[in-house]
């Protein structure tokens, strides 16, 4: 057998190799153009927005959770979509309060001892489209998370708060930008 015969196969394998790889690259780039956010729909029109101080109705919740929950929003916003924040003449508006700061015990172990407790917390919010009025709306937005009964709360509750607001924040900005 000659050394070119010998080589050949490597060969066409290395260029199978090639194809294949150019292939996948094209593939991998091309498709992440077609990726999209479906029912992901901000009117063009709208270009800013305003998040109003939301404050706390509820008396045991920590003092500051309202701005914490204002200032969250605010950064999920603007993260998360091409808005720009703007006080003056917003598009639209975000408005609310910390309506619910709940704890509760979950999960009885015999002889009646909770193996877990239950924070809740629920934020009343009024979306207000100042170019749509129809287009507005107020929903309350709840969400909990479970700590063991033997943690104290004030041991947790900042990383049990920031989880909470994740997802209340998660399902406001779906509500007020998607068709979900």
């Amino acid at each position: 057998m000659s050394a070119a015969t010998q080589h050949r196969p490597v060969t066409e394998r290395f260029v199978s190799m090639r194809w294949l790889l150019s292939f996948l690259v094209f593939t991998l780039t091309g498709c992440g153009s077609c990726y999209t956010f479906q029912g992901f729909s901000i009117d063009p029109s709208l270009t800013t927005f305003y998040v109003s101080d939301f404050r706390s109705t509820v008396s045991n919740a920590p003092p500051t959770i309202g701005q914490t929950f204002t200032e969250s929003l605010k950064e999920k916003v603007l993260r998360e979509s091409r808005l720009e924040a703007n006080d003056e003449d917003p598009d639209i508006e975000f408005s609310g309060t910390v309506s619910n700061f709940r704890v509760s015990s979950v999960s009885p172990e015999p002889g009646e001892f909770a193996a877990l407790n239950r924070l809740e917390i629920s934020i009343a919010l009024q979306y207000t489209n100042h170019r749509d009025d129809e287009a507005s709306w107020s929903q309350t937005f709840s969400h909990f998370e479970d700590f063991p009964a033997q943690q104290n709360l004030l041991d947790v509750q900042d990383e049990l708060i920031e989880n909470i607001f994740e997802q209340i924040l998660e399902d406001i900005f779906n509500k007020a930008f998607t068709n979900w």
